[in-house]
């Protein structure tokens, strides 16, 4: 029998790309009678209008109150979940192909997997968009991700989300929605720990719009330097080697405020410099194009900023550990 599914897309402000995702997830789930969900954040951009305004009788429309990503897949379980065997996350700042939802489902049921996940590549429009793209599809960004580069069909540890049994869902505790960012990979670390697998696909991917401007980029691994930190500090996990290396790098380049009493200070300075323009020639050398030098430096803001957004919430957890061991008995 085919599974029921149910096709759950968290918005916020995304009129830019609403209808297009619409319209592509639309033949699957006319075919399948499958329910789209549309738990909208509080858009203000007229989101919610567009999505009101469609016609057809499979999409429907929720409030997600909360208005992040995690709470609004488990809203749209707890209300529709009964009606379905899998749930297909969309995130609609991305592009799917037409046999996207097709794929997963194949995959899922040929490999006995409780989750699919798939690979993801930037596309950017302009010039800082294209460059942040650049930096974020080469491995001086993304650190050689199972899912950020090539994949090869395999069972893995994480991945970009797609696809989930809804049973696995329900079983680990959906989502932890105090988490804003990095809450799909702890939601993938309770997954294997309750026995669950997760295949990563090679037969399709997302097209995923980055951030237009490097401020914007750099709030937003600062975000996922905090949600990684908060992953380690509520599991216990150690983090890898290049998570150790990424959180030493903002320490290390405020020793540069430490230069005037000896030039010594300024070396990680001047070595996250080098790095940043030995990759800009990497990404300049992989994409045919002198806008890769500058993508160095864009990966090297998302470095600096997710440190920061890790040390962040490390130390906010240690000063609320003082605080509970200082408080009067």
């Amino acid at each position: 029998m085919t599974p029921r599914v149910l096709i759950i897309i968290p918005t916020l402000n995304e009129v830019d790309h609403i209808d297009a995702v619409l319209n592509g997830l639309l033949p699957f789930a006319e075919s399948h009678g499958a329910r789209i969900v549309v738990a909208d954040g509080g858009s203000t951009d007229g989101t919610r209008d567009r999505v009101a305004a469609r016609p057809e009788a499979g999409i429907t429309l929720i409030d997600n109150p909360r208005r992040l990503q995690s709470a609004a897949v488990n809203l749209a379980v707890a209300r529709f979940g009964a009606e379905a065997d899998m749930l297909i996350r969309i995130d609609a700042h991305s592009a799917y192909p037409q046999d996207y939802c097709d794929v997963l489902l194949a995959e899922a049921q040929e490999t006995g997997a409780a989750s699919v996940v798939v690979g993801m590549r930037a596309v950017g429009s302009g010039f800082w968009q294209g460059l942040i793209a650049a930096a974020q599809n080469s491995r001086i960004g993304n650190g050689g991700a199972a899912h950020r580069v090539a994949p090869v069909g395999r069972f893995v540890d994480h991945g970009h989300h797609a696809l989930m049994r809804i049973d696995a869902f329900r079983q680990i505790g959906g989502y932890d929605e105090s988490f804003s960012h990095n809450e799909d990979a702890e939601l993938d670390l309770r997954l294997r720990q309750a026995g669950f697998r997760i295949w990563l696909t090679a037969r399709t991917r997302v097209d995923y719009f980055p951030r237009r401007t490097i401020p914007a980029l750099m709030k937003q691994y600062f975000a996922f330097g905090r949600g990684r930190a908060r992953n380690i500090l509520k599991h216990r996990s150690v983090p890898g080697l290049r998570q150790i290396v990424l959180a030493g790098l903002a320490p290390g380049l405020m020793l540069a405020l430490l230069t005037p009493l000896h030039p010594v200070f300024a070396l990680p300075l001047i070595l996250w410099g080098a790095g940043c323009l030995a990759g800009g020639a990497l990404i300049a050398r992989e994409t045919r194009s002198l806008r890769g030098l500058l993508a160095g430096f864009a990966a090297g803001a998302m470095h600096v900023a997710w440190s920061a957004g890790f040390w962040n919430q490390l130390l906010r957890h240690l000063g609320r550990g003082r605080g509970r061991s200082e408080a009067p008995a």
